[in-house]
């Protein structure tokens, strides 16, 4: 994710964040108020998710006869791979089962399931999950995992962050569907980009670019401006928030349904502050294409190609834009009028900032401003499906 916990995370490969059960509850609720049989007669996976601490598992079985699952699966990684800093301690409830193993608590992941009423109270919940331990550490790339990512038909959970790319991978190896939380500039990652383009993958209906907040085990680095923020969130102790967090899916919801209002070229230069003091959209140098800096400020009667943040995917609706490609480097889809010389490169650097260094240019779109050329943050290339005049 985009600020200093994240970065943190993956050096120290502190993977531990805990979502919230509110933030699950909003984000599956999209989902049933789109479909209500969406999660009916389905084997649903939560890979990387430990009861004992997540909120998905605790989530879906309380939910279980509301949401009318087959079967429910939890497995959780080895405490050895976690590396806590602040130590561990077997839980009462893992120390009082039958079978807990003192050789394998830390050494083996572990497997939660729920099919049936087990307690015989009438119905079935989380008192009903059944539980032992895996053969292996619970790494989703083992056999024993990838076995039951096959028998599942929707795969849920908070992966982690440093192995977001290997995991996405993992699900889509499987065909299967899914609902995941990561960084929303995952979305420029080369692995990620091709699945949103074709319409294979899209953003959730809920937290994106927001403050979302996770609770992380005790003697976790966080920042301390985090820290503050998630209390004042209501959120004191061992948490931490996020602001970049958003949710990757294949679920349908009815937000990505719903059309932009937008405004005309001549509205937007009149009316919208945000385009205040411009006589004009940029037209890129390196790319056949207006630079739009903000999703409020898409005109609606261009017809050509225009350059938005990637921001506009959360808002996005299939029906009325089209996808064409995303500035980057390698031009993955052929949409470049000009890649610059590492001569221009040069200058284009020495003009800016007076000094030596690498300006690459062809890392995204180019406008030309105030006799210098000047290069935005990367852009997600689209165009209307029908234009409104």
């Amino acid at each position: 994710m985009a600020n200093s916990n994240l970065t943190k995370a993956k050096r120290a490969k502190n993977d531990e964040f805990y979502t919230q059960y509110h933030d699950i509850e909003k984000e599956i609720n999209a989902y049933l108020d789109f479909n209500k049989d969406v999660f009916r007669g389905k084997v649903v996976l939560l890979p990387c998710d430990d009861p004992e601490w997540s909120n998905f598992t605790k989530f879906f079985a309380q939910n279980f006869e509301r949401f009318g699952l087959k079967k429910l699966i939890s497995t959780s990684y080895a405490v050895d791979s976690k590396h806590y800093k602040g130590g561990y301690q077997v839980t009462m409830f893992e120390e009082s089962a039958p079978q807990y193993d003192s050789g394998k608590t830390t050494k083996n992941g572990k497997i939660f399931t729920l099919t049936h009423d087990k307690s015989g109270d009438g119905k079935i919940d989380v008192d009903d999950l059944e539980w032992n331990y895996l053969d292996g550490d619970g790494d989703f790339n083992s056999k024993e995992v990838k076995k039951l990512r096959n028998e599942a038909d929707i795969i849920i959970t908070n992966p982690p962050f440093s192995l977001f790319r290997d995991f996405l991978a993992w699900i889509v190896e499987a065909d299967k569907q899914f609902v995941i939380i990561g960084n929303m500039n995952a979305i420029t990652y080369k692995e990620v980009f091709p699945l949103i383009k074709e319409n294979k993958m899209w953003l959730g209906a809920t937290g994106n670019g927001s403050d979302m907040v996770f609770a992380v085990p005790e003697g976790t680095e966080v920042d301390e401006k985090d820290r503050q923020k998630a209390a004042r969130l209501g959120y004191v102790g061992d948490y931490t928030r996020l602001g970049n967090s958003c949710w990757f899916t294949t679920i349908d919801h009815g937000r990505r349904h719903r059309p932009l209002q937008l405004m005309t070229m001549a509205d937007n230069l009149r009316f919208n502050k945000k385009m205040k003091g411009r006589e004009t959209y940029e037209e890129y140098d390196n790319y056949d294409a207006i630079e739009v800096s903000f999703t409020d400020a898409i005109p609606s009667d261009f017809d050509g190609m225009m350059g938005v943040p990637i921001s506009f995917l959360d808002k996005r609706n299939p029906e009325q834009f089209e996808i064409l490609g995303m500035c980057e480097n390698e031009d993955l889809y052929d949409l470049k009028t000009k890649v610059y010389t590492t001569a221009e490169c040069k200058q284009a650097y020495l003009a800016k900032f007076g000094k030596k260094g690498t300006y690459d240019l062809n890392a995204s779109g180019v406008v030309f401003r105030d006799g210098l050329f000047e290069k935005v943050y990367q852009r997600v290339l689209i165009k209307h499906k029908s234009v409104s005049k």
